[in-house]
């Protein structure tokens, strides 16, 4: 009986790599810091049982119509907005995610990310590394307190509550913003379920953790960005496109907010003509969110599993379409 052939769209772990060998052929781009070209991915899946890719990838309908007879695509993600999911489902394919493993990986960048726009942490190692420090100065580079001051957080699910009990450490009162109300996490964590408008208008620092659909695409616009306090802070770890660039670009510029901390963009790579890019009140990570070893590893590890179990007639664990069985 033959192997499942699967493609992969970009090198993974050798954890990963193990729980494939022997059991599946495969084929892979391999270049690491370059993602997967179009007109490659579209001719390596004509011909394969499964897929395992990452975000970069835009798997559309023409793509899923190409992959005619794959069965499952494995994404090295929590978030599956690149993948045409209810195309997936009409062909039968599994679309899988890896859920769980990021949370407290991401909740730490989303803090790290707070932490290092607050205290103007990338301002002051250019300064220093400039050599323009030339003397203590009593105000120079100073910041924003943490220590008390209010978080607001759109979207308390799980990485969501993972910032809050983060911020309990630092004796913050916590508001927050869901589709539902929480009253479980409101009793753990003392946070306080409010409108969108209260939320920006009563935070310091304002988190967004919330998934990117129709109903959150540019959330964050040039009125919700005027409800904010002058001094408060923006961070988003969620999607790019839950923030009008555009708004927040003019935000920033007229001094409505403090300062934002991005670690997700409209578009990634972020164009290096990004207005954004010229101010010096924005921290700009690339898309580290989930970027540990151990954690990263972890999602590969899940996305093979996935995979594997796919290609040979079971159930995804982590299956996000399982009504794409009624479709095979």
């Amino acid at each position: 009986m033959s192997k499942p052939r699967i493609y992969i769209t970009r090198p993974l772990p050798a954890a990963a790599m193990r729980i494939l060998e022997g059991q599946v052929e495969y084929h892979m781009w391999d270049r690491e810091n370059e993602a997967v070209r179009r007109e490659t991915l579209l001719r390596e899946i004509v011909d394969v049982d499964g897929i395992i890719c990452l975000i970069t990838e835009k798997m559309d309908a023409e793509a899923i119509e190409r992959a005619h007879r794959c069965r499952v695509i494995a994404q090295v993600a929590v978030g599956y907005d690149n993948i045409d999911v209810a195309a997936a489902t009409r062909r039968g394919i599994y679309v899988t995610n890896t859920p769980g493993v990021l949370t407290e990986t991401t909740a730490d960048m989303g803090w790290a990310i707070l932490m290092a726009t607050a205290r103007r942490v990338v301002e002051g190692d250019k300064f220093t590394r400039s050599g323009r420090w030339k003397t203590w100065e009593l105000m120079g580079f100073t910041g924003q307190d943490v220590w008390g001051a209010t978080l607001g957080i759109i979207g308390l699910g799980r990485i969501g509550a993972a910032i809050a009990r983060r911020a309990k450490g630092f004796a913050m009162p916590i508001l927050y913003h869901n589709r539902n109300r929480a009253e479980a996490l409101e009793a753990e964590l003392g946070a306080r379920y409010v409108s969108l408008d209260d939320l920006l208008r009563q935070s310091d620092f304002v988190m967004i953790s919330v998934a990117l659909t129709s109903d959150t695409r540019h959330l964050i616009g040039e009125r919700e960005l005027g409800l904010m306090k002058p001094s408060a802070i923006l961070v988003n770890i969620a999607r790019g496109p839950i923030v009008d660039q555009r708004a927040l670009y003019r935000a920033l510029v007229d001094r409505k907010i403090w300062a934002a901390g991005l670690d997700v963009f409209e578009v990634e790579p972020v164009p290096m003509d990004e207005p954004l890019l010229r101010l010096d009140n924005v921290v700009v990570p690339p898309h580290l969110g989930s970027g540990s070893i151990v954690t990263r590893t972890k999602m590969a590890t899940m996305a093979a599993e996935n995979c594997l179990a796919g290609t040979t007639g079971k159930i995804p664990p982590n299956v996000v379409n399982p009504e794409a069985k009624e479709h095979r």
